[in-house]
C-alpha cells in the first residue's frame, strides 16, 4: 500500500511539473515569425532557462523602457549639458590631455575599439573599455562591480594612475577656476562653484542619456515582421532556447546585471585576471565578470574583459565549444582560488548554419553609429 501511495505521489508531482512546462511542437520559421512579431510577449515560445536563473529572478528580452534617474540625482537638461562638457574635457586629468571620451569615443560606439585602453603617459590598462551606451540600465558597474553607482563609477578613471591620474579634489579646484564654467554651474546647480560630488552627478546624468535608438529587433517584436529575415528569426529563437544565451543575456538590455565565471580567468598564465574576487576577496567570485549588454554588440569589438576576441564569430565559436573548463593539476588540489567555470556554460553543439543564424540575429541588436559632436570647452 505504501509503495502504491509513493507511486501516486510521484505521478502527481510529474503532472504538476508538466502543467508548468509549455509543451510545444517543432514550429516552422513562419510560425515563429508570426509569434515573435505579434506584439504580444505572452504568445512567444517559452524560453529555455535554467532553474537557478529563474530562482534569481528572470526577465525576458524586450524593448527598453524609459531610463530611471536616482532620486538624489534627478535629470535636468542643464545638468546633462554640463555633464556632456565635463565628459569631453581633458582638464579632468593631471596632464590635461585625457578625457572620459578618450576611452568612450562617440565615433566608436562609445568605446575605443582597442583590446585595452591607453591613459596618462600612454600607459595601458588591464581591461577592455566597454561601450557606455545604455549604461542607464545597468545596476552593476565596471567589469568587476567595484563601483556601487554610476556617480561612483565616474570618479574611478579620474583617480586611476593608468587613466587620468588626478585627485578628484584637485580636478574640482581646477574646474572651479575656469571662468567659462561658471554659467554652466549656475544653470545646473544654482551656484558658480561646484563640489566633487556635483561634478560626478553631472557626468553620470549625461551618461544616462546615452540610449540606443530602436533596433530592427525592437521594431520586429513591436509588430513589423519585415524587420527580420527568416534566418534572423531562427537566430532569435536559438538565442532563447538551444544556444542558452538567454540565461545571462536577458532583460530588455540583454544583460542580467550579474557576474559569471565563463572560463576566461587565464589562471596561472599570461592575462590572468581574478575578476570580482579582487573586489570581494571571496573565493567563489574568482574569475567572475559583469555580463555586458548585447545591444550594439556588432559595433563593440574587440570582446570580453581583456579584449582578446577580435570578432563576434570567435566568441560564438568558443561558447559553442563549451568555453574552457580548467582541470586541477596535482599541485592545485588544495588551491582554494582555483577557478570553476559557471554551470550555466555548456557545450552547445550548434551547427554552422545555426551559428550563422545566431550571429545574424545579434547583428539586429545594433542600430548604426550614435555620434555626437564634442562641445566647445569653456575657457
Amino acid at each position: 500500500m505504501k509503495t502504491k501511495l509513493i507511486g501516486i505521489g510521484a505521478m502527481i508531482v510529474s503532472l504538476i511539473m508538466l502543467s508548468y512546462a509549455k509543451i510545444e511542437p517543432n514550429l516552422s520559421i513562419s510560425e515563429l515569425k508570426k509569434l515573435y512579431s505579434s506584439g504580444d510577449y505572452q504568445k512567444w515560445p517559452k524560453p529555455e532557462v535554467d532553474s537557478i536563473v529563474y530562482a534569481q529572478g528572470f526577465e525576458d528580452i524586450g524593448i527598453l523602457g524609459k531610463p530611471e534617474f536616482p532620486k538624489n540625482n534627478p535629470y535636468t537638461e542643464e545638468k546633462a549639458e554640463l555633464g556632456k562638457v565635463l565628459f569631453f574635457d581633458p582638464r579632468l586629468s593631471k596632464s590635461g590631455q585625457i578625457s572620459c571620451a578618450n576611452c568612450h569615443d562617440p565615433e566608436l560606439n562609445w568605446g575605443d575599439a582597442r583590446r585595452v585602453s591607453y591613459g596618462e603617459g600612454r600607459q595601458q590598462g588591464n581591461r577592455n573599455a566597454p561601450s557606455l551606451m545604455n549604461i542607464a540600465y545597468s545596476k552593476v558597474f565596471f567589469w568587476d562591480g567595484r563601483a556601487e553607482t554610476l556617480e561612483d563609477q565616474a570618479s574611478f578613471p579620474i583617480k586611476d594612475a593608468k587613466e587620468m591620474n588626478f585627485h578628484i579634489d584637485l580636478a574640482t579646484k581646477r574646474l572651479n577656476k575656469i571662468k567659462g564654467y561658471k554659467p554652466y554651474f549656475k544653470k545646473a546647480f544654482g551656484k558658480e562653484k561646484l563640489t566633487q560630488e556635483e561634478i560626478l552627478k553631472a557626468i553620470a546624468t549625461f551618461e544616462r542619456t546615452l540610449i540606443t535608438p530602436k533596433s530592427k529587433f525592437d521594431r520586429f517584436i513591436e509588430g513589423d515582421s519585415t524587420q527580420l529575415t527568416n534566418k534572423q528569426v531562427e537566430g532569435l529563437h536559438l538565442f532563447r532556447t538551444k544556444a542558452r544565451c538567454i540565461n545571462c543575456h536577458n532583460t530588455a538590455n540583454f544583460a542580467d546585471n550579474k557576474f559569471h565565471n565563463i572560463g576566461l580567468t587565464y589562471y596561472g598564465r599570461e592575462y590572468q585576471d581574478l575578476g570580482r574576487y579582487n573586489v570581494t576577496g571571496k573565493a567563489e567570485n574568482v574569475g567572475e565578470f559583469k555580463t555586458q549588454s548585447l545591444r550594439g554588440a556588432a559595433q563593440n569589438a574587440p570582446y570580453m574583459h581583456n579584449g582578446l576576441f577580435p570578432n563576434l564569430r570567435g566568441v560564438l565559436n568558443i561558447y559553442n565549444a563549451g568555453m574552457p573548463q580548467p582541470k586541477r593539476k596535482e599541485n592545485q588540489l588544495n588551491d582554494t582560488l582555483f577557478p570553476t567555470t559557471s554551470k550555466l556554460i555548456q557545450k552547445l553543439n550548434l551547427s554552422k548554419s545555426e551559428l550563422d543564424a545566431l550571429e545574424d540575429f545579434i547583428m539586429t541588436l545594433s542600430t548604426g553609429a550614435y555620434r555626437m559632436r564634442p562641445p566647445v570647452l569653456p575657457q
